[in-house]
């Protein structure tokens, strides 16, 4: 067993920093080194324990860290893709993370989605506040070290500092984070360190590594524990074609050793697939390459924790964020291996009957964390997918849609629609909602359903009679007929003009010309407003009287349409005035009904009287 480097993420909203800090990192350790070059993987960078050791020298001796960590493995993959590509067995690689928040701009919307990931995945973190340099006053040093600049800005810019890192710790607490400047954090069991850096001047450069680095040691001790020599274990981080070779996949190693003419499993849309290793390449150093296509070095082994680009035959159909792992020897074992890697495949990329919104996501990963998300928030999913959206998908949300409206909706992460899929939405009418956050994608959704609630809303107001209970007003007959003009009060649900009245045994009253409040005319009258209705055909009087109950009139089609639709459009007591009228309408039908049979009996007799 050995102690392999901890795999370090860069998280942070765009803008903020997160790819300057990783290149400022590098050049940190390059201008340290200064013989040789910090070892270049593909898609990680390493810094080595003797770089850390010259660059932290002084506070690793104040502070009495002695290094056991070979060193620091970062992720040059800045973002999600760290959490939602790189996996196993649904948890993160990356042992530990930097999110990089802009110290002038605070938090903003992919600060709170990092946070959300880093929480999902249980992973402990550094907040590393950048872009000290344009707090105002700032006077940049030329240092690596934080605490030894601060010692040179005046108390108007030390003060400044903390407001903005205090803004930063409130912004925290509201999340339920505790968290605190490094050097003033009372239990790192409890609190989020924040370093104050600045990726321009390599300004606090010393204490995010010494962290990072002491951090790692104390509380990520057992995890880094691996079995060098056991058959490597990896995640695929991206697919692509390289000029000269073909398909190729660019894989973290975080476990065993992985070799040439090894043969691989990984996943497909399809389930495990293997294939054999026809060649490993590592970056070359700068002075190495003859020229820009002599990019790569050939190895034979590559031991954990490393970046590699793999090349083989039948990689075309390999998913970015799907498990790699080196074949055991033992048949069984390796059916094992296939069957872990298939189910989950299945789990995250799946169809299914019941009716649910349609994902389609650019890795493996992000279509898992965005499927997760969506079901914790009580949406169901019927498909989930990799790739671009397809015309099947936009169909597909079209017969969703005739099952459950507001669940035929294409979610789409970081891919594109094809132009066929978009002609087929427009056609019938599929929205397809796209974002570069994965937590906004849940948030667009929610905002098209609350707009398509009002559409509903609207659509019903507009084209089915709303429930209304009136009470006629003593003393306010103003006029009998031709048409009757009296005073009423909405005892409960919404009066609308041209609504079609009744009395409680269903006897028709006529329709509502007009309704005024205040000497205004009006369209609605709302539960508790008194206002004067106009009907025609009736006498005040003789066909309806002071006290009298009325109803809107609603037919059963339209109320089975009221009772289905408007379960999040009326409130509960409107709901059950449905009913009740429901129960009127009913009574009166079964009266009439009886009645007619009554009278076809008596005709049936008087002609046989008459025989």
């Amino acid at each position: 067993m050995i102690t392999r480097q901890p795999i370090v993420a860069v998280m942070g909203h765009v803008d903020h920093g997160k790819t300057s800090l990783l290149d400022t990192i590098r050049g940190t350790a390059v201008a340290k080194k200064e013989a040789g070059f910090i070892t270049q993987h593909v898609g990680a960078s390493e810094i080595p324990a003797s770089v850390i050791t010259d660059i932290c020298k002084d506070s690793l001796a104040k502070m009495k860290i002695n290094l056991t960590i070979p060193g620091l493995l970062f992720i040059d993959t800045p973002g999600h893709e760290a959490f939602t590509n790189l996996r196993e067995r649904g948890g993160s690689i990356a042992d530990i993370a930097i999110l990089v928040v802009d110290i002038t701009q605070g938090f903003q919307p992919q600060t709170i989605e990092s946070i959300k990931i880093l929480r999902q995945y249980k992973t402990p973190f550094i907040l590393a506040a950048n872009k000290i340099d344009l707090i105002r006053g700032w006077n940049p040093q030329p240092t690596v070290s934080f605490s030894e600049s601060l010692t040179k800005q005046n108390d108007a810019v030390q003060i400044k500092l903390d407001e903005q890192l205090y803004n930063i710790v409130g912004k925290l607490s509201e999340m339920g984070i505790e968290s605190e400047r490094y050097d003033r954090v009372l239990d790192f069991t409890k609190q989020v360190a924040i370093v104050p850096v600045s990726a321009k001047t390599r300004e606090g450069m010393s204490e995010l590594i010494l962290f990072l680095t002491g951090l790692s040691q104390r509380f990520l001790e057992q995890q880094l524990k691996i079995e060098v020599k056991g058959d490597g274990k990896g995640s695929i981080l991206e697919v692509k074609e390289e000029r000269g070779l073909g398909m190729t996949v660019d894989v973290i190693l975080y476990d065993g050793t992985i070799r040439k003419n090894d043969t691989i499993i990984f996943g497909t849309q399809n389930g495990a697939a293997e294939t054999k290793i026809r060649a490993l390449l590592k970056p070359k150093l700068a002075g190495e390459m003859k020229d820009a296509s002599d990019k790569y070095a050939y190895v034979d082994e590559v031991h954990a924790a490393s970046g590699i680009k793999i090349f083989a035959p039948g990689l075309d159909g390999a998913l970015s964020g799907s498990p790699l792992l080196v074949a055991s020897s033992d048949p069984e074992k390796k059916k094992l291996q296939e069957k872990e890697i298939t189910d989950q495949i299945k789990s995250i990329l799946f169809q299914s009957d019941a009716a649910g919104v349609i994902v389609r996501a650019d890795t493996l990963g992000s279509a898992e964390a965005i499927t997760k998300l969506l079901l914790s928030n009580n949406i169901s999913v019927k498909q989930s997918g990799v790739g671009r959206v397809s015309k099947k998908d936009a169909i597909d949300a079209r017969a969703v849609q005739n099952e459950n409206r507001r669940l035929g909706v294409i979610l789409c992460f970081n891919v594109s629609v094809s132009d066929d899929a978009q002609i087929e939405a427009d056609k019938s009418k599929v929205p397809i909602l796209s974002s570069n956050i994965i937590y906004a994608l849940l948030d667009k959704y929610n905002e098209w359903l609350m707009q398509e609630k009002e559409r509903e809303r609207v659509s019903v107001i507009e084209n089915l009679p709303h429930p209304a209970k009136i009470r006629i007003l003593p003393n306010c007959c103003f006029r009998v007929n031709k048409p009757a003009v009296f005073g009423v009060e909405v005892v409960g649900g919404k009066l609308r003009k041209k609504a079609s009245l009744m009395l409680p045994d269903g006897t028709e009253i006529g329709e509502v010309k007009a309704i005024q409040h205040d000497k205004k005319s009006i369209d609605e009258a709302t539960s508790s407003m008194q206002v004067a209705i106009s009907i025609d055909g009736i006498t005040f009087g003789k066909d309806v009287h002071e006290g009298d109950i009325l109803y809107t009139r609603i037919g059963k089609r339209e109320g089975d349409e009221l009772k289905k639709k408007g379960k999040d459009i009326l409130s509960p007591p409107e709901l059950d005035l449905v009913d009740e009228i429901m129960r009127i309408t009913s009574k009166s039908i079964l009266l009439c009904r009886i009645r007619e049979n009554k009278r076809f009996r008596l005709r049936g007799l008087f002609s046989s009287f008459s025989l």
